[in-house]
């Protein structure tokens, strides 16, 4: 409140108004205030609307500024077209003859690269997805957490056996027919149980309902492969598929189940990565790869745009010698002791870098869908006993390993701690897309019995065994009950069963 007009030689108010002129200043003093009261009045309303205001149009330049964001934030996966040398091995010195993967096609690439980001730097991720702040809000359409841990538990009888058998899945390939070539079948009657959780059995027909319409692609090696078949086995007991495609050197292929307008889909490479076979002394493609860490194969990318779901996975192929580039140099080596010019990364490195490329690579796809799914299928494990393909090598199991046979020390292990956390990672950047993880690494790391070993057709085993592959039916159908699981839990099944 202002203060009361008063002169130096009148004295106080007080006494103002006891002389003879006192009703008359009375009445001035009166007015004064009331003017005084009615001005502060009037100057905080106009103060408190001049901040709601500035408020308002503060809200309302943010909110453009991050819809700008969002629309320039999109980058697009470049293309690098590559074909590659096949053999799902452990050693470059054991390649088994396993149909469609070996075979050679001649190189192609395009000039359009992209630029992945380095072993220690976020700044690729930082600028594809400038608005992550603004997309952490939406919650739940970012992150995919599990509802149920799978990924330790136990293998428990069943004495239903498997929901298909060799005999009911007409497109089971021999290359994975135990049974046909004599396997005991003791390893099929076994389930996952969850710690603290239930898996269900494995049900063709909400499996169906659930991704009616939509398109799934499995992207990786021949285990990639493994599990796809599988699935076609499953599903194929409650619809019959339609072949749409395979191509020459069966990489690549789609199968149509038109009641549910279900596509599924199969997708080869390696390493995620543009990799090119290094040439021998004779000319002639070896065992190894250049591995280039800053550009993604384009061979996988270029069918991201449509897909729904995209199931990823790998590792493998890194346990043999190969070499690192970036920046258009060797930068290192995987199992390259010998090599002197060059540091030995280790495998659990050379993974992270392909893995993280990998999947900031989908998160950056422009073309793609923006409700597109990826998940990560974390590492199969071997169990090569006494040898490897040719060299001796057994897996006679007739049980699954007990827990305490079991390394949780092992390569394996850190393969599959390694995949996890950059899964985890792409989530803070994912441009809104979803991302999960299938975790069957302790699962399967228990199965030695549910490899081929040496039963499977004589035309490819040239007297080898495989303990890398999977059974079918076998294990690996645990890995699509996994994948039912998670789909189910973010989308519903569309119609009641």
């Amino acid at each position: 409140m202002a203060p009361l007009p008063h002169s130096p030689s009148s004295g106080s108010p007080r006494s103002l108004q006891r002389s003879s002129s006192g009703g008359e200043w009375s009445v001035v003093v009166q007015r004064n205030i009331k003017s005084s009261l009615l001005l502060l009045l009037v100057i905080s309303a106009a103060f408190a609307f001049s901040i709601l205001y500035s408020s308002r149009g503060l809200t309302v330049g943010t909110t453009a500024s991050t819809g700008q964001a969002l629309t320039q934030s999109s980058l697009h996966v470049a293309l690098d077209v590559s074909r590659r040398v096949p053999g799902d091995v452990q050693d470059e010195r054991d390649e088994p003859t396993v149909p469609g993967d070996n075979n050679v096609s001649p190189e192609q690439s395009t000039p359009e690269d992209i630029s992945l980001p380095s072993a220690n730097s976020t700044a690729a991720a930082s600028a594809a997805a400038p608005n992550t702040a603004h997309q952490q809000k939406a919650g739940p359409s970012v992150q995919l957490e599990d509802k149920c841990d799978i990924s330790r538990g136990k293998w428990v009888r069943e004495p239903n056996g498997p929901v298909y058998t060799n005999l009911t899945c007409p497109m089971l390939p021999d290359f994975k027919n135990c049974q046909k070539f004599g396997k005991d079948p003791g390893h099929l009657f076994w389930r996952w149980q969850p710690d603290g959780c239930e898996l269900p059995r494995f049900s063709p027909e909400r499996f169906l309902d659930v991704v009616r319409g939509k398109r799934l692609a499995f992207i990786g090696d021949s285990l990639a492969r493994n599990q796809m078949d599988s699935l076609l086995c499953l599903l194929s007991q409650a619809e019959t598929p339609t072949e749409v495609h395979t191509d020459a050197f069966d990489k690549f292929g789609t199968w149509h189940f038109p009641a549910h307008d279900f596509t599924l889909m199969v997708m080869w490479t390696e390493f995620y990565a543009h990799a090119v076979p290094v040439a021998g002394a004779d000319g002639k493609p070896t065992a190894s790869f250049d591995i280039h860490l800053d550009r993604l194969g384009a061979e996988w990318t270029s069918r991201l745009p449509g897909l729904d779901y995209a199931v990823i996975s790998g590792g493998n192929w890194f346990f043999r010698v190969n070499y690192l580039w970036e920046g258009g140099q060797r930068v290192g080596c995987v199992n390259c002791g010998r090599d002197a010019n060059l540091t030995d990364v280790g495998v659990p490195y050379a993974v992270r870098r392909v893995v993280r490329a990998a999947v900031e690579g989908i998160a950056q796809c422009r073309d793609c869908k923006s409700s597109l799914v990826t998940f990560l299928r974390t590492y199969s494990p071997d169990h090569f006993e006494h040898g490897s393909w040719f060299s001796g090598g057994t897996c006679d199991r007739k049980a699954p390993l007990e827990e305490g046979e079991v390394s949780m020390g092992s390569i394996g292990w850190e393969l599959r701690r390694v995949q996890s956390e950059e899964v985890r990672r792409v989530r803070r950047s994912s441009g809104g897309k979803r991302f999960g993880v299938l975790d069957v690494t302790k699962a399967m790391m228990m199965r030695a019995d549910g490899h081929p070993g040496a039963h499977f057709d004589s035309r490819w085993m040239r007297n080898g065994s495989d303990c890398l592959h999977w059974c079918l039916p076998g294990p690996v159908d645990m890995w699509n009950g996994v994948l039912l699981q998670r789909l189910a839990e973010i989308s519903p099944p569309t119609t009641a069963r």
